[in-house]
């Protein structure tokens, strides 16, 4: 669920929809974005011996799935992050992911390095998953770079995660409730993390700086900051 008129203002042609599945959408070239999704973090933690739920994964490629399919997308971009560590890489998960890939086999998948990627190597080739480096174009022409880490990239607006970025809302009697978030500077916006196992980096205000938080299925722009 998102609310039609809310858009991110970036560059010309390019007004991008934050969807409360912490995932930016570019309905006019049929695009998604999505960062940071940590792929095997449980299971990477099971195997180095911390007691942490399984099903996370499955749980991660359902909801990507079920975006893919509400949008209509017909190219996904990860900016960073797909797979958490060298020891997600079991039998069971990448079985998972083939067939999860197989379910969406006409759509065209890329995945910026991000810094968990060099760490936990490449998607196998049999995924079809294009993976280039930091700052990559997508489209040129239109003022769009996509990186993992956040920059400033002359002539581009950044889109990135790596910060996994939250705010948090103050209530009367001292009440406060932490949410993911989008935030977009002047020239970049980042992306809360896609991944259900994640941790969170709380942002503040600043001048020319808008937020959207995330939270009972939808997502609002918070007030400016003064």
């Amino acid at each position: 669920m998102h609310d039609p008129r809310l858009h991110i203002h970036t560059a010309p042609g390019a007004d991008l929809v934050p969807l409360p599945e912490h995932a930016l959408w570019w309905p006019l070239a049929r695009t998604l974005f999505v960062a940071d999704v940590h792929l095997g973090k449980a299971a990477t933690f099971r195997a180095r011996g911390l007691p942490v739920p399984a099903g996370t994964t499955a749980d991660n490629l359902a909801r990507l799935s079920a975006l893919l399919t509400r949008t209509g997308a017909q190219r996904l971009i990860v900016l960073g992050d797909f797979l958490h560590a060298a020891e997600a890489q079991t039998p069971a998960l990448l079985a998972q992911l083939a067939q999860w890939r197989d379910h969406h086999a006409a759509v065209g998948m890329t995945l910026v390095r991000g810094n968990h990627d060099r760490h936990a190597g490449e998607p196998p080739p049999h995924l079809r998953i294009t993976v280039v480096d930091e700052p990559y174009v997508p489209y040129p022409g239109i003022g769009l770079a996509c990186c993992h880490h956040p920059q400033q990239l002359a002539g581009h607006t950044v889109l990135a995660g790596h910060v996994h970025p939250a705010v948090v809302l103050q209530g009367r009697g001292h009440d406060a409730l932490r949410l993911p978030a989008f935030c977009h500077d002047p020239g970049l916006v980042l992306l809360p993390a896609f991944g259900s196992f994640t941790g969170a980096h709380t942002l503040g205000g600043a001048t020319s700086r808008e937020l959207y938080a995330v939270g009972a299925g939808k997502v609002w722009k918070l007030p400016a900051y003064t």
